[in-house]
């Protein structure tokens, strides 16, 4: 009883901080967001800006000189450097990269990708690397890029936009996004076109799986103990979506890998083409030692990492460039006047305002906003921070592309001529201040397939299509580790004449 009592005693004294911390927070706005409660540490101005974490982080690390350190509660292992200043990140990135793989609480967050390249380490993720890296180059890899992506377009985005346009029907263009990509990326991972881009606007369940998934990860990421376990209290349990995301993955991918080996043991090829599922099926082991081709949940967890990111990333970015767009019409006109003077299909590199364009929104809305290092040895970082080994380091890019310190007053603004020479070329920045593709060795494998898609894509739609965004939607990120709009972009759309 006693033991009980004082349980009790406890609880009521959490709840008391708890009230007195939210009411300070209500007062002072931004002055208590770092106050290190007793007990509960920092927590409670994370918990109190939850709804708009991702600029309240910017706002932090702009009032901390770039760098601060999170105090989690008493006893709970959740003390975290937050960083998004470029010499740190440089450093962590490229010029002492060994010292910092991704570390087994990564792996631990995002144990739903197994061993793929996302989570892997050390030795694993060179072989993975340098196989994604003779995929991702191969010709017919690219042909299929190109193929697939154009005949997405003819057959199934332009269809949509032509109905929506004539019966003047309202469309959620990220959802549209995401399953187009889904498809492409579908096609070149899996071999297969999972159509759920059409008129008719199936159901996903590919995406209520990998959305679970995203949720789930991004209380993990942001907070490895605390904030998952309270979403367990206050809703779907966060394990409970993160089971049923991997069991829907087990099961799609069981029946795609089967296939493809039984295919593959016919020795019938039905197409002059390769997918990542094929490729690494047939992977030399004697060049990949630690890859392994028989083991289908080494395929499947390769597999699942390249997916999703090939759906996620680019339809995110697509998203918040055209609700940009649509805030800002001029730079529409000019993308315009630039494809109606200089277009070439067949060098989409002369483009050069609209790869600015979409660089510009990729700075202020990355679509992967985190992430996440842990260093094998203690050492102290070029800003004089000193870091113990494993302890948790998170890099917020989102916040790293919004610093007056970094970007200049006009930070906050959307100007794609930042991005443009005297000379009228592009302006290159260092990854570690344009960390949209990651830096150093594990710089994204996919980014010019990325940005070939994401050009094709724009082109299409700038070209032949008006769109205006429906009046009174709330235009925020959702709390995931992608960068999505939370209620999606609604539009309606016309044909430009």
């Amino acid at each position: 009883m006693a033991m009980i009592g004082l349980f009790g005693v406890l609880i009521a004294f959490i709840f008391f901080l708890v009230f007195q911390c939210f009411f300070v927070c209500k007062k002072s706005h931004n002055v208590a967001l770092l106050e290190n409660w007793p007990f509960l540490g920092m927590l409670p101005g994370i918990l109190f800006n939850l709804p708009r974490i991702f600029d309240w982080l910017s706002e932090v690390h702009e009032a901390n000189d770039m760098t601060f350190a999170f105090k989690g509660p008493w006893f709970s292992g959740t003390d975290m450097l937050f960083t998004v200043d470029p010499r740190n990140i440089n450093h962590m990135l490229s010029s002492n990269f060994p010292n910092y793989p991704k570390g087994p609480e990564f792996k631990k967050i995002f144990e739903i990708l197994g061993d793929g390249i996302v989570a892997a380490d050390m030795e694993l993720w060179e072989d993975l690397r340098k196989s994604g890296h003779a995929l991702f180059h191969h010709q017919n890899f690219l042909k299929l890029t190109v193929s697939s992506t154009t005949s997405k377009l003819k057959n199934d985005l332009v269809p949509l936009l032509d109905q929506a346009a004539e019966e003047n029907i309202v469309i959620d263009l990220q959802d549209v996004f995401q399953r187009f990509m889904f498809d492409t990326a579908s096609i070149l991972m899996t071999g297969y076109d999972q159509m759920s881009l059409s008129i008719e606007m199936p159901e996903v369940e590919f995406s209520e799986a990998a959305d679970f998934a995203e949720e789930a990860l991004f209380y993990r990421h942001l907070k490895p103990v605390i904030l998952w376990r309270l979403q367990n209290l206050i809703g779907v349990g966060v394990e409970s979506k993160m089971r049923t995301a991997s069991e829907f993955f087990n099961s799609m991918f069981a029946k795609i890998i089967s296939t493809r080996r039984k295919e593959e043991k016919s020795g019938v090829k039905k197409e002059q083409t390769i997918n990542a599922v094929t490729y690494y099926l047939n992977a030399d082991t004697a060049k990949y030692k630690l890859l392994k081709p028989s083991n289908d949940k080494f395929i499947r967890d390769v597999v699942l990492s390249l997916l999703v990111a090939g759906r996620d990333t680019s339809s995110s970015a697509l998203t918040w460039f055209f609700w940009l767009l649509s805030k800002h019409p001029q730079v529409m006109t000019k993308i315009r006047q630039e494809i109606n003077t200089k277009f070439d299909p067949t060098d989409l590199d002369k483009l050069v305002y609209l790869h600015a364009a979409l660089s510009e929104s990729m700075r202020l809305y990355p679509p992967i906003p985190f992430n996440h290092k842990s260093p094998s040895k203690s050492e102290v970082l070029p800003s004089g921070h000193k870091v113990e080994a494993e302890s948790k380091i998170v890099i917020c890019i989102y916040a790293l592309g919004r610093m007056r310190s970094v970007w200049g007053e006009d930070a906050s603004e959307f100007k794609p001529e930042r991005w443009i020479s005297e000379n009228g070329g592009l302006k290159h920045e260092p990854s570690s201040k344009f960390l949209v593709f990651n830096a150093g060795p594990r710089t994204c494998l996919g980014k010019h397939i990325a940005l070939l898609q994401m050009k094709m894509v724009a082109l299409e739609i700038i070209q032949n299509y008006d769109f205006k965004v429906v009046e009174g939607q709330k235009i925020k990120p959702a709390p995931t580790v992608l960068l999505r709009i939370k209620h999606g972009l609604k539009v309606t759309v016309s044909k430009n004449i």
